[in-house]
């Protein structure tokens, strides 16, 4: 998952993963793996803990209910509809912004690409938290058409040989911000209509699943998914609630039997990739089984008879049957070639916790198109990191070169007129056009390093061969009459070029700012001093930190902060919470990761352009536990006299908008050894923190807590049994008590009846009026249709009138009295809400979405 830069879930130095000892952020970028898995981790551990699973139904479930609640009137508006550019020009302070990199503007994160082969440039893009959206002028410009599905994690897309699109919910790049699915979707006309539930092909077989391949098997008359949960088949001519029939679990002994499993149910039968092998009357299909860090039943798996029965392939040649982890398959459109890619869980678990290593196990082809082989080894990270790559050890440093995330970012595809031409996505974008006896890097990761590269744009020769990172998706458009295209996506949206360019340059298919698929962390906003409105920021998976101010709006006499109607991007890497001030727009806290903070008191603008001079600080607290996204607020009746933040320790800070470094803060409390604040809250200097340790879902203890220094000194909170050992997400504290003792604690995750087993309490808002000696359930009776919904729940917030609101995966819902819950309007994307915040005149909403930008709504 990383950004503006560029990198999955990651982001170069202090913004980038720079060692600790080396100040030159745009040169190394040694952490980027590590923090990537640890950010997957955070994202998923509130959802899956304790039991680390999630039984089928929980989301059909939970939206069923959702369908059936009262609604309280009021629309929601999108607010995030303006490109965003995260290579805009005074934006580049050289210690905390990406801009100058080269990516240009950025979207989030495309799972799958597809395009029509009969309606000439109509292309669809897949979203990994916002589904599908249509293009009908190659790219240019696009539409959502699955908004109303009830989940909008989209794992694959395929057009059938009906002409119809097919969309697999469930995004499967292993990341763990891939939210788990509701199923398949047919779309009979795909160039001009949209989703709806009723599309929904089989039954619950693939609910709760992530997958990562839809395939057509035109002459078998199947289609193929390849799941979570193993390969799945269905005839093509089956009725629309058919069921799919799994055909392919080693570990279950489904589809071949005698192969050892090597790891429990949370990591068996992951099916990575499948594929047709063309020329062979749809009989013979392979299969990539695997966990990423390693299973006895890691291989290819291959049959004869169309996915009926299956063997283990044994290749010979250069793969090791023994190294087989994520693999990636491309048959040449003859099916004479066999091109794979593939990760070795063996690297990946040698580089585990240091982020020093390629996990790519190297890029292989199969001259006869065999499954068995011979294979031949065409690419390795070496070779690659020579063929142009910013990745080459002297260009960005000795931690991070090609396939450092191959277990993450890795797509391969053979060009359907060329057998010899093929495209593999790691990090960057490769190409090859002799079978892979040599490669280019024809997308790099940036500028930074490069020897064309110069802070100063006029002294920079660098060519246009730069895209954001961490490629994901590949597909290609014949339309009769114009120049076939190769198209791609990957961490920060989609990208084009003819399949005949060999000179530099994409097209930015993101630059119309209408591939609105941002993956939010947080939101805040604050008014404008010169009077033109509100400036919006917020913090984003692997895009940096956005800021949109209004247009033609000025600070301090400064020139127009936002002159093309943009959103730019101050601070790169990963942007976690955000702290903004109500009174003054251009200051803001931005969070990298693990509580590194960062300030600007002028919107992070660089008067020069090349960004030399300081407008942004780090003011760390330096905290030794703090959670990849760690979270921090203002005071709510003093938020210029109080910042809490939370991690190991709770700390304060007395100087907020004058806190010039990390030593401005000061330890209020010690959570404890292996405790990380989950939530902090403070009002009247009454201050609540919320954590949990260990965090993890598998193989732990989880833990879970609430400390406060309500009553005058600072004690933790004795949770009775019936409260959820689940994840604590958000506190709020009641403004109508000023003792600070009335308090909602939300709760992440789904409750006992599907993940952590009886005993633990249902609900997922729970209420104290007695600074935590007792605490009370008012998510309602569940069998009412007014009572809070069965879904994740990620934030609360109390508006000035004293409504309760809260974001949840499923949707944002408010309270009308203790237990009673109504849906707070329905025209709100299905895309997880994650964090809430005020307008600065309390007027407004906002909430912050992963996968479907910013919107906001009058407040309730």
């Amino acid at each position: 998952m990383a950004t503006a830069l560029l990198i999955a879930g990651t982001g170069p130095v202090a913004a980038f993963g720079a060692s600790d000892t080396d100040s030159s952020r745009h040169e190394v970028a040694g952490e980027e793996s590590h923090e990537l898995m640890e950010s997957l981790d955070a994202f998923n551990e509130p959802r899956l803990s304790p039991s680390g699973e999630i039984a089928p139904g929980a989301y059909a479930d939970a939206w069923a209910h959702i369908k059936n609640m009262p609604v309280r009137s009021g629309s929601w508006s999108e607010v995030t509809t303006s490109p965003y550019n995260e290579d805009a020009l005074h934006y580049r302070d050289q210690s905390a912004s990406n801009s100058g990199g080269g990516a240009g503007h950025s979207a989030g994160r495309i799972a799958a690409l597809a395009t029509d082969p009969t309606h000439r440039g109509v292309v669809y893009a897949g979203a990994a938290g916002g589904g599908v959206f249509r293009s009908t002028d190659d790219g240019n410009t696009w539409t959502p058409i699955a908004d109303r599905l009830p989940a909008l994690s989209v794992g694959a897309l395929a057009v059938a040989p009906d002409g119809s699109l097919w969309l697999a919910t469930g995004e499967a790049t292993t990341a763990s911000d891939n939210y788990l699915g509701s199923g398949v979707y047919r779309l009979a006309d795909p160039a001009t209509g949209t989703f709806s539930e009723s599309d929904k092909v089989g039954g619950t077989e693939l609910d709760s699943a992530s997958i990562h391949t839809l395939t057509f098997d035109k002459a078998a008359g199947y289609v193929f998914a390849a799941s979570s949960h193993g390969v799945f088949r269905r005839p093509l001519s089956a009725g629309q609630s058919s069921a799919w029939t799994k055909v392919l679990a080693p570990c279950a002994g489904v589809g071949i039997s005698g192969v050892s499993c090597g790891v429990d149910g949370h990591y068996a039968d992951i099916a990575n990739d499948i594929a047709v092998q063309p020329g062979t009357d749809g009989k013979k299909l392979l299969a990539n089984v695997a966990w990423r860090s390693g299973a006895d039943y890691n291989g290819f798996y291959y049959s004869d008879d169309a996915g009926t029965t299956w063997k283990r392939a044994n290749p010979t040649g250069a793969i090791n049957p023994a190294e087989i982890g994520n693999a990636a398959f491309a048959y040449a459109a003859d099916g004479s070639r066999l091109y794979v890619s593939m990760e070795s869980p063996k690297l990946l678990n040698k580089s585990s916790g240091s982020g020093v290593y390629s996990v790519l196990a190297g890029v292989y082809v199969s001259q006869s198109g065999n499954a068995n082989g011979s294979f031949k080894q065409i690419a390795t990270s070496s070779s690659l990191s020579t063929s142009g790559s910013a990745m080459k050890v002297n260009e960005i440093g000795s931690g991070y070169q090609p396939g450092s995330q191959a277990w993450y970012d890795q797509v391969i595809a053979v060009d359907p007129s060329d057998p010899n031409h093929v495209y593999l996505g790691l990090e960057e974008m490769f190409e090859s056009r002799d079978g892979g006896a040599t490669w280019k890097a024809i997308g790099r990761y940036w500028n930074f390093g490069m020897p064309c590269f110069s802070y100063d744009p006029a002294a920079n020769t660098c060519d246009g061969d730069v895209m954001h990172s961490d490629q994901h998706a590949l597909a290609f458009s014949q339309w009769k009459g114009s120049t076939p295209e190769v198209f791609v996506g990957n961490d920060g949206g989609a990208y084009a070029r003819p399949t005949t360019q060999t000179t530099a340059g994409w097209r930015n298919l993101n630059e119309s700012g209408t591939l609105r698929d941002l993956q939010y962390y947080s939101v805040r906003a604050g008014r404008m001093t010169d009077g033109s409105g509100d400036a919006v920021w917020g913090g984003l998976q692997d895009n940096g930190v956005s800021l949109l101010a209004p247009k033609g709006a000025t600070y301090q006499g400064r020139q127009q902060l936002n002159p093309d109607g943009e959103m730019v991007s101050p601070f790169g890497g990963d942007g976690g919470d955000q702290l903004v001030n109500p009174a003054n727009g251009c200051q803001t806290v931005g969070e990298y990761v693990d509580l590194a903070l960062q300030i600007t008191n002028n919107c992070g603008y660089t008067a020069s352009d090349d960004g030399s001079e300081d407008v942004i600080t780090d003011i760390a607290p330096g905290d030794p536990g703090a959670r990849f996204i760690a979270p921090f607020s203002a005071d709510e009746t003093d938020p210029n006299g109080l910042w809490v933040a939370g991690g190991q320790y709770v700390w304060g800070n007395t100087k907020t908008w004058n806190t010039t470094s990390g030593a401005d803060w000061t330890k209020l409390y010690d959570l404890g050894a292996g405790h990380s604040a989950s939530a902090v809250a403070s009002r009247g200097h009454v201050t609540w923190a919320a954590w949990c340790g260990p965090c993890g879902s598998v193989d732990e203890t989880f833990g879970r807590g609430i400390a406060t220094n309500q009553g005058g000194t600072w004690h933790q909170v004795n949770l009775p049994a019936s409260f959820p050992n689940r994840y604590i997400s958000s506190l709020a504290i009641d403004p109508s008590d000023a003792s600070g003792k009335t308090v909602y604690a939300v709760i992440n995750g789904f409750s006992r009846h599907w993940n952590e087993g009886p005993g633990a309490g249902y609900g997922h808002v729970w209420k104290t009026t007695d600074g935590g000696t007792t605490w009370t359930d008012i998510s309602g009776d569940p069998a009412a249709t007014d009572s809070f919904p069965d879904a994740p729940a990620n934030a609360a917030l109390i508006t000035e009138n004293g409504t309760l609101v809260v974001a949840t995966d499923l949707g944002v819902f408010t309270s009308t009295s203790a237990g009673h819950w109504v849906r707070l309007g329905t025209n709100l994307p299905t895309s997880p809400a994650v964090y809430l915040s005020p307008s600065p005149d309390g007027s407004q909403v906002y909430v912050a979405t992963h996968g479907r930008g910013i919107w906001k709504t009058r407040t309730p």
